[in-house]
């Protein structure tokens, strides 16, 4: 390769100018995130509360986890265009959305939502996050948190919507998958992904690959990792079993404090499930992945214990939106934080451990653990119907279980003999 540039770590790459609309891809790619977001929460928050819709919430995460994998691969090795991707993540995210406004046990809820719903917004979260991190391969992770953000707080215009007329939520759905379908439609024409090995031309990657203070917080990995070389290590298994556990009490709080009837509480805990995610990557940079998903994961379980004290202390009878008072809006601020910065924190951790290389095709294998995390949130969600104390109290352990172990993790192919 004629004008490449080697790293000291002898990673390749290829200088170029920074096309004019980059940062109109990242925003078509932001509301391609923020579109399929009430596929999710908007259905987490407002049908998800019997078994059916509990059965349907847990099909749809599993197919969105596991779609994401095949697509990126089948991108990444030019089989499939980013462009004929978001077409049919669109055509099927528009399907989702709609088949959502269609009673709990009609036949086209399950295929229309949980199936086609879930394969669709798997294709759009897999390929946006791909394009995005690679137009910002100096700060990949900052951008896809920005991103991944839009895919929390996204549903909250149709939550509002909702508890405002509670009448209109059938409508709300089907107005947010015409959106749905103009906007990922729209990034499907422009979104591109760059040249192999591009880098922008105005950085040096070479003083950005030697920058101390970035090493000191966000070291790199020992080598490049592909797929199969990273299952073989502890550390994969590790992050997919952190996601398993954090993914399904993020999502159980959803559908627990849409139960309380807190519209409000509701609103502030997705929102903040969206906007934590971008705050926690710009922390990351300051103090390190690691010692900041510990703390997001600390806050995930602290959510948890104060929405159990609200409830534990309501009287009989007695509303808990009413009775719980600040603990419940407290423990709602609390599990938001909590409840959606580890996904960004995870996959700049995936590339921290595993190098850049195949960092997609990697997170993919980690984020299709979401597959269980959608199982488990179920089954929360379940127990808390009769016994929502210790369904909380399940939920607390399920969150600071993996916040005790995240110090020990090590980058693999160090020596055992270098210090955490």
């Amino acid at each position: 390769m004629e004008n490449a540039v080697r790293d000291w770590r002898g990673r390749s790459y290829l200088p170029g100018p920074v096309p004019a609309d980059r940062t109109r891809m990242f925003w078509l790619a932001w509301g391609a995130m923020a579109a399929i977001s009430p596929l999710q929460y908007g259905y987490a928050a407002l049908l998800a509360k019997e078994a059916t819709g509990l059965t349907l919430l847990a099909v749809w995460i599993a197919c969105q986890a596991a779609g994401a994998l095949p697509a990126l691969h089948l991108v990444r090795r030019g089989r499939l265009g980013v462009r004929a991707s978001l077409a049919a993540g669109a055509a099927l995210s528009f399907a989702g959305l709609a088949a959502a406004a269609l009673p709990l046990s009609a036949p086209g809820a399950f295929v229309g939502y949980a199936l086609l719903g879930g394969l669709g917004a798997g294709l759009v979260y897999g390929v946006c996050g791909e394009v995005v991190s690679s137009w910002y391969p100096e700060r990949p992770a900052a951008r896809v948190g920005l991103i991944t953000g839009a895919f929390g707080y996204g549903a909250v215009p149709l939550l509002v919507w909702a508890g405002i007329a509670p009448a209109a939520t059938s409508t709300a759905f089907l107005v947010a998958s015409v959106v749905a379908l103009a906007v990922i439609g729209t990034a499907a024409r422009h979104l591109r992904l760059p040249p192999a090995l591009w880098w922008p031309a105005d950085v040096d990657p070479r003083s950005h690959a030697l920058d101390a203070a970035r090493l000191r917080t966000t070291p790199e990995a020992a080598r490049q990792f592909g797929p199969a070389q990273a299952l073989r290590t502890r550390t994969l298994p590790a992050l997919a079993l952190i996601l398993t556990c954090a993914g399904a009490v993020s999502v159980f709080d959803v559908i627990m404090i849409a139960g309380t009837g807190s519209w409000g509480a509701l609103a502030v805990l997705v929102a903040l499930n969206g906007a934590s995610r971008s705050v926690a990557m710009r922390c990351s940079e300051l103090y390190g992945r690691r010692r900041v998903l510990a703390a997001v994961l600390t806050a995930l379980a602290t959510g948890q214990v104060l929405l159990a004290t609200a409830l534990a202390t309501t009287p009989p009878g007695a509303e808990p939106v009413m009775a719980g008072g600040p603990l419940l809006w407290l423990g709602a601020v609390a599990a938001g934080l909590g409840g959606g910065a580890f996904y960004p924190l995870l996959a700049s951790l995936v590339r921290e451990f595993f190098g850049v290389e195949r960092a997609g095709e990697i997170h993919a294998v980690v984020y299709s653990a979401k597959a269980l995390a959608g199982a488990g949130a179920a089954a929360l969600a379940l127990l808390a119907l009769s016994t929502p104390v210790p369904a909380l109290a399940v939920a607390a352990a399920l969150a600071a279980l993996p916040a005790l172990a995240i110090p020990r993790l090590r980058i693999p192919g160090l020596p055992a003999t270098i210090p955490l």
